[in-house]
């Protein structure tokens, strides 16, 4: 349009307003885009002299957005993520290999019997890593995460992949044995709950004290199906072997812990149609939790 207040107007500048106005300062901006304080206010300057409206009331204690910056705000934020979302889906990743990581469980009994027919591009290639450590993240750098844990993380895309519930299982071979809170128990080490948890749920006795601990759940489903004991176990994880009756269900009471497997990544490492194809591969379509 000839003449419009947006004729060359430097899309730094946009983006200095945007991230100041959103973060409140001048210095919140200035980290998040990399830049110098004074390089934010510089530009800013700039785009209020172009426009010809103060967007930013300036203090001696910093600055507040102004009733025309405070209006303008949410066009700038929808105008910018729109233009983001479509170069990342027309020109940006066009990595051959993304990354998955995961732990071996997670893996195993969640994630590999998902990912039959699953496309993410032509020729894009899902290279699915076990986690072992935390710092494995920083090693390996832009990947898809899939971790326990409360959902706690700075990513643009989150998604708790189903809730968890954890009940008692073991062999069909253990059953008619008497009681099953006198059978042997198993035991995972790691972050989920345990035996002390379900004693405190159903006023089952904590014992007996559990004399074989695993530390992935995969072996303790192994220990479980092979008869050697009774296992706290994950009732998503262990669908199948439910449904094939390769281990039964002892009680209709569930531990419902607040932590759950969640799945992050950044959108520098995968597009928006990919992740909407990952979440629909993955997510349980009975989880509660929203979609992003």
């Amino acid at each position: 349009m000839a003449g419009s207040l947006l004729d060359n107007l430097p899309l730094d500048w946009v983006r200095a307003f945007e991230a100041a106005a959103r973060s409140g300062s001048f210095t919140a901006a200035a980290r998040e885009t990399g830049l110098t304080q004074a390089a934010i206010s510089q530009r800013i300057a700039q785009l209020e002299a172009r426009l010809g409206t103060q967007l930013f009331i300036r203090q001696a204690r910093g600055v507040v957005v102004s009733v025309e910056g405070e209006a303008w705000l949410p066009y700038v934020s929808h105008g910018l993520a729109t233009l983001d979302h479509s170069a990342q889906e027309l020109f940006g990743i066009r990595r051959r290999t993304l990354k998955l990581s995961a732990s071996a469980s997670m893996l195993t009994h969640w994630i590999a019997p998902r990912l039959a027919g699953l496309s993410l591009g032509r020729d894009v290639q899902i290279s699915c890593q076990t986690h072992v450590l935390a710092a494995e993240d920083l090693r390996e750098g832009p990947m898809v995460r899939v971790r326990y844990g409360a959902g706690r993380g700075d990513e643009p895309y989150k998604v708790r992949l189903f809730a968890e519930a954890l009940s008692p299982v073991c062999a069909p071979d253990l059953l008619g044995q008497g009681p099953w809170q006198e059978l042997p128990r198993l035991a995972i080490s790691g972050p989920r709950e345990g035996w002390q948890e379900w004693a405190g749920l159903t006023g089952d006795a904590p014992t007996p004290v559990p004399r074989l601990r695993f530390d992935t759940f995969t072996a303790g489903v192994g220990a479980a199906r092979a008869g050697n004991g009774v296992l706290l176990a994950s009732l998503p994880l262990v669908q199948d072997e439910l449904a094939t009756g390769r281990l039964c269900r002892l009680s209709e009471a569930e531990l419902a812990p607040a932590q759950s497997y969640w799945m992050f990544a950044s959108d520098r490492t995968v597009t928006r149609k990919q992740w909407d194809t990952l979440c629909q591969a993955l997510y349980d379509p009975d989880e509660t939790a929203t979609l992003p």
